[in-house]
């Protein structure tokens, strides 16, 4: 009899370890099945699905362009101030020590980056060396016309600054400094504007890209939106028969919903993919075009053309699927709560 009863607790025993384990192992089936309803409703409303996905793919493609475009603006107007230098011209033969105390003098002031000065030599073998292939300039100047232009020839003080916005304080010290005053060249200004207003053109360009790829992204985003609203809703009424009879048996929510999400998230995950992909051949092909118009690519290359372009494609599919799960997720909540 005590043989009987160990033989039947340790049957209990291990129907209970049984169930535990179907019971484990029912989640993981509940899963299955909500991802295998919703790649055949997928695959069931393929029509709407794809148009679902080329609109999210579009709406992509657009931030991409806009972060891009606003990135490599941005940075080509950097570049071109990093590039532009003052040009302050002196009178020729100025001496070398009044050059030295005149840089002294502009070196004090906290905007600037760094000064180079030239006296009227130095600025004739920079003449030469500028056209030395220019068979016609090089036969004339012999020693007598060398002394000539020496003569004539304008020092310079090349300047570079911190923040070329900002350069009152430089004017204000090439304009009331006496030792400025009694040598500057009357016949060439300084060369404070220069470039300055290809650089507010850039710039201007680099707002509107924003701008507009900002609207123009956000208004495909709503059309995205409302595509898979109306996938979902199609969707919805075609199964409404069988939803209510999960409902009778007591399927829980979240196995009703379920599908519709993953529907939506594998449109996601294609349109991030297709737009990744497209973004990135689309900028290979036109980066070298760009390039050769003077536009900085450098920092988006450095980016597509090393391991952080894994990174980029992630962040393009996870886009894809948080647009594609927060409209399913309205769509969802608002038909499915009237039947």
């Amino acid at each position: 009899m005590g043989e009987k009863n160990k033989d039947l607790k340790d049957a209990s025993k291990r129907g209970l370890k049984a169930m535990g384990k179907a019971k484990a192992h029912h989640p993981v089936r509940k899963e299955g099945r909500i991802m295998k309803y919703g790649t055949k409703g997928f695959v069931r409303n393929i029509w709407l699905s794809c148009a679902s996905t080329i609109v999210m793919a579009i709406t992509m493609i657009i931030l991409f362009v806009t972060i891009v475009a606003s990135v490599i603006l941005t940075n080509t107007a950097e570049m071109m101030k990093d590039k532009i230098d003052i040009t302050i011209y002196l009178k020729p033969n100025t001496s070398d020590e009044v050059l030295t105390e005149l840089s002294n003098v502009i070196s004090a002031d906290s905007n600037i980056k760094s000064v180079v000065v030239s006296n009227s030599e130095q600025e004739y073998e920079k003449f030469l060396a500028e056209n030395k292939d220019s068979e016609e300039i090089v036969n004339v100047l012999d020693e007598e016309m060398k002394k000539i232009m020496i003569s004539k020839m304008q020092a310079t003080m090349r300047i570079k600054v911190y923040n070329i916005d900002d350069i009152t304080s430089i004017k204000t010290i090439v304009e009331e400094d006496p030792l400025f005053i009694n040598n500057l060249d009357i016949e060439l200004a300084p060369t404070y504007d220069v470039n300055q207003k290809e650089i507010a053109t850039i710039t201007s360009w680099a707002r509107i890209a924003r701008t507009g790829g900002i609207v123009l992204a956000a208004v495909f985003l709503v059309i995205s939106v409302l595509i898979i609203f109306s996938t979902i809703r199609m969707a919805i009424f075609s199964r409404r028969e069988e939803i209510y009879m999960m409902k009778l048996v007591g399927a829980d929510k979240r196995f009703i919903r379920g599908p519709f999400l993953v529907e939506a998230e594998i449109c996601g995950i294609i349109a991030g993919i297709v737009s990744a992909t497209v973004s990135y051949f689309g900028f290979m092909f036109l980066s070298p075009k760009l390039s050769g118009y003077g536009i900085d690519v450098s920092s988006i290359n450095n980016i597509l053309q090393s391991n952080q372009l894994i990174l980029v494609f992630l962040v393009f599919i996870a886009s894809g699927i948080v647009i594609g799960r927060i409209s399913s997720m309205l769509a969802v909540s608002k038909y499915l709560h009237k039947m």
